[in-house]
């Protein structure tokens, strides 16, 4: 009876170290378990949470950021980064989407969506965004991609009073909210 419990728990156990490495990381964080354990772990990284906001502050990616953990049923299923300050206007937003897009294109722990590119310099976004509700974004996937859809990683371009930012998301679809804990 001992053995075959403890072959039981070795199996729970290697299934769920599977589980975390099969999704979504965030400065090697999996987007995974509860919002509380991923705060402190954050912390443990050096940003500060703001109990009033329920924002989370720091650097990333040498800029200042705002991070929001997103829940399902008390499970972190997205991990949302944008810029605290700096907002940019149209041109230099372009600069840098194709900055990170680039940062992303050659990260070898990356792969790139078919659907996703570059900004052209002639790419009139500030009309695209607000003529045509054009949405431009940019999604990667997290190696070993092995054919799930659960490791991914995209951002965004986003206008709010005439100045830019980009939001990058770390998403775990197999948390996935789609409307719930927001």
């Amino acid at each position: 009876m001992k053995k075959i419990l403890s072959v039981l728990m070795l199996l729970l156990l290697s299934i769920s170290i599977y589980a975390q490495q099969n999704v979504t990381k965030f400065l090697g964080i999996p987007v995974d378990g509860s919002k509380t354990a991923m705060i402190q772990k954050l912390k443990e990284k050096g940003f500060t949470y703001n109990t009033t906001t329920d924002f989370l502050e720091g650097v990333f990616n040498g800029e200042e950021v705002y991070i929001r953990i997103q829940t399902n049923k008390n499970k972190v299923w997205r991990i949302a980064v944008g810029n605290k300050t700096g907002r940019r206007d149209e041109g230099q937003i372009k600069i840098m989407y194709n900055k990170l897009f680039q940062q992303f294109e050659d990260n070898s722990n990356y792969t790139i969506s078919k659907t996703s590119h570059k900004l052209s310099d002639s790419e009139d976004i500030s009309y695209e965004i607000s003529v045509n509700n054009k949405q431009y974004a940019a999604t990667f996937y997290q190696l070993p991609y092995e054919g799930a859809q659960n490791r991914i990683v995209w951002f965004t371009i986003v206008k709010e009073y005439g100045e830019y930012y980009i939001m990058i998301f770390y998403e775990n679809e197999n948390n996935a909210s789609h409307g719930e804990d927001l």
